[in-house]
């Protein structure tokens, strides 16, 4: 006879329905209303038989600036962007965001999810660009839950007393390559392993059933 699994291995059920994606950008500049949105990375969350979450699959794209965005240059010597690079291949905002949506929704869908959940190191300014361009594309339905997030830095600060992402990765038992820094996939990507650790250790704390 079947036997059902346990209730946290279904990641359905350990988030309240939602699907943890961990999204990381690069901007060239601080202001979501004005600066361009340079990068787009995504790693969803993938839930193991034992109730374990790890990084799962994810996405990336180059993306062009905006018609008339601002373009501050402290923020590309920051992340070692070059808008204009030929090898860059960067598509138009609305292709990226159709593509990050899609990537995102069938992964929701998959999971049985009802929505999305942004998981960030300090996903307020990722959250607010996120928008910024879902309203300049004139976008109506998107897959992630508009204000609420799960939030690295303060997970960090609470099991590892370090809310600096490289700090907390390292504090963490990981790698930090400050040569790969500030590409929104290598972030996203380090930034999925931080949450993934730090939800595993609190699992390995709980009290069992009595």
């Amino acid at each position: 006879m079947p036997t059902s699994k346990p209730y946290n291995t279904s990641i359905v059920n350990r988030f309240r329905g939602f699907l943890p994606v961990v999204v990381d950008l690069e901007t060239a500049g601080f202001n979501p209303q004005t600066d361009a949105l340079l990068e787009i990375g995504a790693v969803i969350i993938h839930m193991d038989d034992e109730g374990k979450v790890h990084p799962g699959d994810k996405h990336f794209s180059h993306i062009q600036p905006f018609h008339g965005a601002n373009l501050d240059q402290k923020a590309l010597d920051f992340n070692k962007i070059v808008p204009d690079h030929p090898f860059r291949f960067a598509i138009s905002e609305m292709e990226a965001l159709k593509q990050l949506f899609s990537f995102v929704q069938r992964e929701v869908s998959k999971r049985r999810c009802s929505r999305a959940i942004l998981i960030g190191h300090n996903p307020a300014f990722d959250l607010s660009f996120l928008k910024a361009a879902i309203a300049r594309c004139k976008i109506k339905k998107q897959p992630f839950h508009s204000f609420s997030t799960f939030d690295t830095a303060t997970l960090a600060g609470l099991a590892y007393e370090e809310t600096v992402l490289a700090r907390a990765v390292i504090k963490s038992g990981g790698d930090w390559d400050d040569s790969k820094a500030h590409s929104a996939i290598y972030d996203a990507e380090q930034t999925a392993k931080l949450f993934c650790k730090i939800v595993n250790l609190w699992k390995q704390h709980q009290p069992g059933p009595d």
